[in-house]
């Protein structure tokens, strides 16, 4: 009686939503930095880009930045549509992974997704999902590490899909959405930051995980991820262009996104061998438009676990850096946001790869509790 009472539930489970993967084609274009910097593409080339990105009193991006160009191209973005069993959700959540990730970040697959927050979305709340491989990232279109797949063009791309989306004119997509919600996660944050700045009356609401406005704590993420070129990362050299970088150790991988004490070693273990590489473009464009006031005029939750490493060095509730001018770091994003409803939160115990430590289930819950009362 018991085992099938088990089986019913998890048969329950697995039924109450329905996802399916989609190829999108999309036509966009952006005004790039052009960088007068070859791709890394040696250990030596790599660990110099690195120590150069975060040499104090010198601005690697403008150092190396000798004008802008206007990028333009047909792509194509892989992407993951999910709805509740009986039909779609009136919302829909736009999810942009950040670096190290891909579209699965959202739906993790570890432990038969027991970390999944498309199934908390989809299962407990009827949302209707979204989740795409960045332009440049996963199954997506890849491009020149350097000169392209910059966030400019990744901005493109998320405004293009998003237009696509509320037009109804994604195919594999049979809605139409009363509302929509952008999330993101580190450098995706980054990007719906800008998103929402560019767009402000498109979302009714957006969250930005893993994320602070506070530029001081990069140095410990860029230098402890040890990062390779990706040429001598067996599992990802064959699917993406000589230039990218990555991280393939479980220390890097624990330095840079887990928190002590907060998560599964098998976990971290699992993240490590399906890691994804990043574009030294997008390093030197992470911070483009965050020092910017944002006009996004609906509701906003910017969310980060307490030992974040790049966006608090590991320590959200220090305000050294601030001046203690706000409770937290990530309350410090509150004067950027004058025509939003504000509202942050910091994850105890949480590390930087929020969606991936047991400390997931507290940031779900308060994620969930904010699109309640702001929806």
């Amino acid at each position: 009686m018991l085992a099938s009472a088990a089986l019913l539930a998890l048969a329950t489970a697995v039924a109450a939503r329905k996802c399916h993967d989609l190829t999108i084609p999309i036509s966009i274009s952006s005004r790039n930095a052009v960088f007068s910097l070859p791709a890394p593409v040696t250990e030596a080339q790599v660990t110099q880009f690195f120590i150069d990105f975060v040499r104090p009193g010198y601005n690697m991006t403008d150092n190396y930045l000798k004008g802008y160009n206007t990028i333009s191209g047909h792509y194509t973005i892989a992407a993951t549509y999910c709805q509740p069993d009986n039909g779609p959700g009136s919302t829909l959540q736009i999810l942009t992974h950040g670096a190290a990730f891909d579209r699965s970040y959202w739906d993790y697959p570890f432990n038969n997704h027991e970390y999944s927050y498309v199934a908390r979305a989809v299962d407990e709340h009827g949302y209707s999902t979204f989740s795409w491989d960045r332009l440049g990232i996963g199954r997506s279109t890849k491009g020149d590490p350097v000169n392209e797949i910059q966030q400019f063009l990744e901005v493109a791309a998320l405004t293009e899909l998003s237009a696509l989306l509320r037009s109804g004119s994604v195919k594999g997509v049979d809605a139409k959405f009363d509302k929509f919600v952008h999330v993101g996660h580190s450098f995706g944050s980054a990007m719906t930051y800008n998103f929402i700045n560019q767009n402000p009356d498109f979302s009714d609401a957006a969250v930005l995980t893993g994320y602070s406005q506070v530029p001081n704590y990069i140095v410990g993420f860029a230098l402890g991820g040890n990062f390779k070129p990706i040429k001598e990362i067996s599992s990802l050299a064959r699917s993406y262009p000589a230039g990218y970088v990555g991280v393939d150790t479980t220390i890097g991988m624990n330095i840079q996104f887990f928190a002590p004490g907060d998560f599964d070693p098998k976990m971290l273990s699992y993240a490590t061998a399906h890691g994804q590489p990043a574009a030294p473009g997008e390093i030197l464009t992470i911070g483009a438009g965050s020092a910017n006031t944002n006009a996004f005029s609906g509701k906003i939750l910017v969310i980060t676990g307490d030992r974040d490493l790049p966006f608090c060095g590991g320590n959200c509730t220090d305000t050294t850096a601030i001046q203690g001018a706000y409770p937290d770091l990530i309350a410090a994003s509150k004067p950027f946001f004058p025509n939003a409803t504000f509202n942050s939160v910091v994850v105890p115990n949480g590390g930087h790869g929020l969606n991936l430590g047991y400390s997931a289930k507290s940031a779900y819950d308060s994620i969930f509790e904010f699109l309640e009362s702001s929806l």
